[in-house]
């Protein structure tokens, strides 16, 4: 019997999941946007997979190490179990903008690479972000595209060539919709 490929919605980590304080290194300066890890959870609930896909420049430009990015996604892992929600994966690109890799945003490096070890089918997925990084990449991917007006938001709106698919208040608005989308997708 053939094994179905799954679905996922694919999180931008700050300014989407937590809030965005700039190059985030400290463990103890992450604060999770309200709502997020009922959110996260609802997802858990539903069987589908929670990938994080985030840039964190900050590494590349010796803001600081990669073991800092570890600790504050170590981090939001604990905080989102301690309400009982759980992320599938945590994917991050340290390079700079200027290093042109594969898997900065809105490349699809990182997405490439959790569908491989995910066995996600991007084509019945969803990204997640408030940044026009992220509608690129949904829309590179083949995923829907879902634009939080949380973190850069607002100001990131208005870069965007195209409409993504939806465009939500925060996270607890965007798993709204991606549930109500889900059910119309499997009809």
């Amino acid at each position: 019997m053939k094994e179905t490929k799954k679905r996922a919605v694919f999180f931008d980590r700050d300014g989407t999941i937590n809030e965005d304080v700039g190059y985030l290194a400290k463990p103890d300066d992450l604060r999770m946007i309200d709502g997020a890890a009922t959110s996260i959870r609802r997802l858990n609930d539903a069987g589908v997979k929670v990938i994080v896909i985030s840039n964190q420049s900050g590494v590349g430009r010796g803001y600081f190490t990669g073991d800092d990015v570890e600790a504050v996604n170590g981090r939001l892992v604990e905080l989102l179990a301690d309400e009982g929600a759980r992320l599938d994966g945590v994917y991050c690109c340290v390079h700079r903008p200027d290093e042109d890799c594969g898997c900065r945003k809105p490349r699809t490096g990182l997405t490439d690479k959790a569908a491989v070890e995910h066995g996600i089918d991007n084509a019945l997925s969803y990204v997640v972000g408030d940044k026009a990084s992220d509608m690129g990449l949904a829309e590179k991917i083949g995923a829907k595209g879902v634009m939080v007006m949380t973190g850069n938001g607002p100001e990131e709106f208005k870069k965007l060539a195209g409409k993504p698919d939806f465009v939500a208040k925060d996270i607890t608005d965007a798993v709204d919709w991606i549930i109500e989308d889900m059910k119309v997708r499997s009809l």
